[in-house]
């Protein structure tokens, strides 16, 4: 019988050793967990999501420097975002080998953790395993996914039929009717799975969703989870998914200014550099599963956000990528570029020869991707605005 505290929550040792089976089980194979260990953590995750807000308010870590008897050590302790995994469990872990594990490393999960890969079961276990032994250091977002009417079609269902029983599923079932939906980081940045809903004027809404919930076939839970930005609509228009909305960069722009945020923060599509900004880098799109499904030649990537709010990206290749091209190496030099949340870096001046006002250094990078050259030298010093030295060639055809 599973060891339980007096709270009723599993015991940490039995939590322990539960990730440390998970995390063994690399090399695709998988890991032998029982149906009571499951379904205890999903009943205890349950109890968790429950006892925590519909729109989780995390605050931006702090910088801790280390005054030691030996030269300074200085840590940055950030917020890990993560877009969609979709089952790829030997992508998690390595997301975790690269972003560190918990309790070492803070993360916030948008959603769509099953579905589409072969393993959504280690998957799902291992974030349930985190969020019940460090309930304040992970936290796991609902997305479209994590919904009977879904997951009963493209995967999840299946494998826990196939592994254990359909009890075992709707246990599962039961656990995501009850996930948050949103997230505030620093009172700036708002993360969901999906996006806008016409229905959203203010985040209040948000917070009055009641759990547990099915995921209706409209209205605003629905498109929380389902709607998508496009930049070739104004306003709001028809998806092609057949379920919610699309949304235009004005209504980005509205929703952001009407409740004094920054950044919005999502997932839901798979985008080919992990990362894709929309609205002048208004709202960005995180997608964490590289080489999605085995069919597109895509990256996945993880957001950081310190205790400034400032952000940048890690890059997940996947697997079996070739050698980099001098493309890649020139991306692999811009994937930490950070970005100000509210505000784009100034325009810069140089000091000699003089000019007017030019150009920012998100400007200069984005140049750079898009003209294909190699960064051999790319000093820069914000003070005053400016960029003090700039060096760099035309990568080789």
């Amino acid at each position: 019988m599973m060891m339980m505290t007096m709270e009723g929550m599993m015991d940490k040792g039995v939590l322990d050793d539960i990730i440390r089976r998970l995390l063994d089980g690399k090399g695709g194979k998988q890991v032998q967990l029982s149906e009571g260990e499951i379904r205890q953590l999903c009943v205890n995750a349950r109890q968790i999501f429950l006892s925590q807000p519909n729109l989780l308010e995390i605050r931006a870590p702090i910088r801790i420097c280390g005054q030691l008897s030996h030269p300074v050590s200085c840590f940055i302790w950030s917020w890990q975002l993560a877009g969609d995994i979709h089952g790829q469990y030997l992508d998690l872990l390595r997301l975790f080998e690269y972003g560190g594990y918990p309790p070492a490393a803070n993360y916030l999960f948008l959603g769509d953790y099953v579905d589409r890969g072969k393993q959504s079961l280690e998957t799902i276990c291992l974030l349930l395993a985190f969020k019940v032994r460090y309930p304040d250091k992970v936290f796991l977002l609902r997305g479209n996914h994590e919904d009977a009417k879904i997951n009963r079609i493209y995967g999840f269902y299946d494998e826990c039929k196939r592994r254990f029983n359909v009890r075992l599923w709707k246990i599962f079932t039961d656990c995501f009717n009850c996930l948050p939906v949103a997230a505030l980081i620093g009172d700036k940045i708002l993360c969901m799975h999906g996006g806008l809903s016409p229905e959203l004027q203010n985040l209040d809404q948000i917070k009055e969703i009641q759990r547990p919930t099915d995921v209706p076939d409209s209205g605003l839970l629905c498109d929380l989870l389902w709607s998508d930005p496009d930049s070739h609509v104004q306003g709001w228009g028809d998806s092609d998914r057949g379920v919610s909305f699309t949304f235009g960069p004005d209504r980005v722009d509205d929703f952001l200014a009407k409740n004094n945020l920054d950044l919005i923060c999502r997932g839901h599509q798979v985008v080919e550099d992990g990362y894709e900004f929309f609205a002048k880098r208004s709202l960005v799109t995180i997608f964490s599963a590289p080489n999605y499904g085995g069919e597109f030649d895509n990256v996945g990537a993880l957001l950081s956000v310190d205790e400034s709010l400032v952000c940048s990206f890690e890059i997940l290749k996947p697997l079996d990528a070739k050698a980099s091209t001098s493309r890649m190496k020139l991306k692999k030099e811009m994937q930490q570029v950070r970005f100000m949340s509210g505000s784009e870096l100034s325009t810069s001046t140089q000091p000699w020869p003089k000019r007017s006002p030019t150009f920012t250094t998100l400007e200069v990078a984005d140049s750079m991707i898009t003209v294909d050259v190699i960064v051999c030298n790319f000093w820069v010093s914000i003070e005053n605005g400016c960029i003090y030295h700039l060096c760099f060639l035309h990568a080789a055809s």
